[in-house]
């Protein structure tokens, strides 16, 4: 069993928000993430929900800034909040771009040197840190969910579409929707997993769905005044082809909302409702 440094634990909604360390065997070096336990925790295992945040967020930047407390303490929900890289690795050149890097995992496994040795957040996330969840703390095994926020986004709904059997629900807030046609995903693919784009395929969430991969309900959120929209985002690819292949989606495109923890914070409810649905 993973041994867990708490960092620190408050009082919150009548739950508890917690701040965790400890040493990733996947990653080969320390990682945090954060809990919060609704108060029904405290009576019975509950669903709980996956955070995957975006480009140089941490473990800390949702459970402060979304307002995702109220509503998981109303409707009985755990979130759960890592880390978006490894960190001092040693790697040189590893904290010279905030899009690649420290706080730039992609939420994949890397298979070029000198990532692969440690860039392993896919493995990370549905191996390691799902057991440690499910084992030390309350948490329902067959009721878990995943959501996230951009690179967080991206990150959430591969996961959901390569891990069916894991993840029963997914929504995402303004999601790197098809990573291979556009300059961050260009950027972290070529330098992960190499030039060879078949291996792109697996972690681009429109290249899966065309490839087959299917999940019950994706719930999308995204601001019209977002800055990276137009050149990152392109959620009309996504679906496009959920159109095409019968994938059910809800996209919701918002006037004057941006890519902020503002847009996040309006429309959390209905994110966690979303949820709830599916894992009650």
């Amino acid at each position: 069993m993973a041994t867990l440094e708490t960092r620190s634990q408050h009082r919150c909604f009548g739950g508890i928000q917690s701040f965790y360390q400890h040493p990733s065997t996947v990653i080969g070096l320390p990682m945090r993430f954060s809990v919060y336990q609704p108060p029904q925790a405290e009576q019975q295992r509950i669903p709980v929900l996956f955070f995957l945040a975006g480009l140089t967020c941490t473990e800390e930047t949702f459970m402060i800034k979304a307002g995702a407390q109220r509503y998981a303490a109303e409707y009985g929900l755990m979130l759960v909040s890592m880390d978006t890289s490894p960190r001092q690795t040693g790697i040189a050149g590893e904290t010279d771009a905030w899009d690649f890097g420290a706080g730039a995992g992609f939420y994949l496994d890397a298979t070029q040197a000198p990532w692969s040795q440690n860039y392993r957040m896919e493995s990370y996330i549905t191996q390691e840190l799902c057991s440690i969840i499910v084992e030390q703390f309350p948490a329902d095994a067959n009721r878990i969910g995943i959501f996230g926020h951009s690179m967080g986004g991206h990150g959430a709904l591969t996961l959901a579409l390569r891990y069916p059997e894991i993840y029963r629900s997914v929504s995402a807030f303004a999601p790197i929707c098809a990573p291979m046609q556009c300059p961050w995903g260009q950027k972290a693919f070529r330098n992960y997993l190499s030039e060879d784009q078949q291996n792109w395929r697996r972690y681009d969430a429109t290249a899966l769905i065309e490839d087959g991969h299917k999940v019950p309900d994706i719930l999308i959120d995204q601001g019209l005044n977002d800055q990276f929209l137009t050149e990152q985002l392109h959620p009309h690819h996504l679906e496009n082809t959920c159109a095409a292949t019968g994938q059910k989606l809800t996209l919701r495109y918002h006037q004057d909302y941006d890519h902020s923890y503002y847009f996040i914070s309006t429309f959390i409810d209905d994110h966690l409702k979303h949820h709830r649905t599916a894992l009650f």
